[in-house]
């Protein structure tokens, strides 16, 4: 009896040990300093920090095997991340009422990050909170900055219909901006990457209109459209700029709506401006300027002669043309799927590798 009593001492304390060594899981507010942002973002207040633009993210440490994110949007139901594991995607969520919970194959520490899938006019994605075990303080990357701007192409747009098919749904239910050609061919480069884009927006005229902000317009306004009252601050100047714009300058329109006939002059003389622009705002950057794979074979080839011009204008300033293979696009209306997107990160890839090496 004496043993039996004795084991259950032991026995009760080694209970009570475990117990007491288990964490309990805590909320930490979307503005605690543990917490990293990129891209375009806005902290609302101490709960509420509003992932703005395609592709801008938040990153934590995240101590534990577990951990359940509550996310929610501004103004629509059709808002999406994408949410990535220690550099392994882990897909593309909705943005709902409900919150997101993940287990972690790690006990130790798990670097994550949510990234908006959707763009700035889409409306914000709000990140309120985490609960987890606890927060280790989340740093930036010493990685070279590639900032892609673009239309709704470098947005993403169209591009994953397996989950929502093509014409079932909103026209941003199937963007992915973490799978679009400029994210995929950062990551192959191990580089950070920076998104500012705008479905239909060109560079002296948008895809239907000719009267309505452009890209070189609302380029410094925070959320990429006319409300100049926030302008974006950014801290991190990118070692390089990747434009891609010219589809919907080119771009017939709906067909309907009257349209005046492509102005070379206007697109080039726009495109100079926007670059000057990018060079004082960043005056040790590189820039590359990108065609369309999207477009028709006479278009592709005023597009890359535009390119040149541009370009060429720039004597004394690192800017380089790349032409994109023209392709067929599988995704939703008329544009790139996942599988596109691929195929353009690896054209582009080496290409920019080059440009960064200064090769």
């Amino acid at each position: 009896m004496k043993f039996s009593y004795f084991a259950l001492i032991i026995l009760t304390t080694l209970t009570l040990s475990c117990k007491t060594e288990k964490k309990v899981s805590e909320y930490f507010l979307a503005g605690n300093s543990a917490i990293l942002y990129e891209g375009r973002t806005d902290q609302l207040n101490d709960s509420a920090v509003a992932l703005i633009s395609s592709g801008s993210y938040a990153k934590m440490k995240v101590v534990g095997d577990s951990c359940t994110f509550f996310i929610s949007n501004e103004n629509q139901d059709h808002s999406y991340v994408a949410i990535e594991v220690n550099e392994d995607y882990k897909g593309r969520f909705l943005v709902d009422r409900n919150p997101i919970g993940l287990k972690l194959s790690s006990s130790d520490t798990s670097n994550i990050k949510i990234y908006k899938a959707t763009e700035a006019t889409t409306g914000d994605i709000i990140f309120n909170k985490i609960l987890a075990e606890n927060l280790l303080e989340a740093k930036a990357e010493e990685k070279p900055l590639i900032e892609f701007i673009g239309n709704s192409i470098t947005c993403g747009m169209g591009a994953q219909r397996e989950e929502i098919p093509c014409d079932t749904a909103e026209w941003y239910d199937q963007h992915n901006a973490y799978l679009a050609y400029g994210p995929r061919a950062a990551r192959t480069l191990e580089a950070n990457f920076r998104l500012s884009c705008v479905s239909g927006m060109g560079m002296y005229r948008n895809w239907n209109d000719e009267d309505q902000p452009v890209m070189p317009e609302v380029y410094h306004n925070l959320r990429l459209n006319a409300d100049s009252s926030k302008t974006v601050s950014i801290d991190r100047k990118p070692d390089l700029v990747s434009i891609a714009l010219g589809t919907n300058d080119l771009s017939l329109g709906d067909g309907e709506k009257e349209r005046s006939d492509f102005s070379q002059e206007k697109f080039v003389e726009n495109y100079i401006g926007f670059v000057e622009k990018i060079f004082q705002k960043f005056p040790e950057t590189k820039i590359t300027l990108l065609t369309s794979p999207m477009i028709g074979e006479n278009e592709q080839a005023i597009l890359l002669e535009s390119l040149q011009k541009v370009r060429d204008h720039f004597t004394d300033k690192p800017v380089f043309v790349f032409e994109f293979e023209q392709m067929k696009p599988n995704g939703c209306g008329g544009h790139p799927d996942i599988e596109d997107h691929k195929k353009m990160a690896d054209q582009l890839t080496p290409f920019l590798e080059k440009v960064l090496k200064n090769e």
